[in-house]
């Protein structure tokens, strides 16, 4: 019983994997692999980023903008953080807003987080982007008992 609990969970992910193709695919996307760390901190600063969100393991000021925002920067999740993910969530915040409670993060139906495409460059994005993939770890999963 258990291996074809196994197979089907294997043959459930391919099928995943395979439907995820077209124009809003994430399948090929792809960062340059120069994002540096340390410049993507300080590009985080230069922008303002930590005046509404709280930067996991970082010691700035308090986010000052009222209603506060939810969103914390980095912090432990389930599963990895994809860089497709947080791009998307940078320049085109109004399509990450929709996977939240409107009421908190959005104002007539768009993210009050403001859009940085156009505002930064791609080395600025791949930057910053390194350097919040930094800020979150996985958390260990949990274990199930199967009878």
């Amino acid at each position: 019983m258990r291996s074809y609990c196994t197979l089907l969970a294997v043959f459930s992910l391919l099928g995943m994997t395979a439907c995820d193709s077209g124009r809003h695919s994430s399948v090929g996307f792809r960062l340059p692999a120069d994002g540096n760390v340390e410049r993507g901190k300080a590009t985080l600063v230069a922008f303002g980023c930590h005046s509404c969100h709280k930067v996991s393991g970082m010691d700035l000021p308090a986010p000052t903008i009222q209603p506060p925002v939810a969103v914390a920067l980095g912090s432990e999740i389930d599963g990895e953080m994809s860089d497709g993910y947080l791009v998307t969530a940078i320049i085109n915040p109004s399509y990450e807003a929709a996977h939240y409670q409107l009421d908190k993060f959005s104002s007539g139906g768009k993210s009050r987080m403001p859009s940085y495409a156009g505002k930064m460059t791609v080395q600025q994005l791949t930057d910053i982007v390194a350097f919040l993939q930094t800020r979150y770890t996985v958390r260990p999963p949990s274990r199930f008992s199967y009878y």
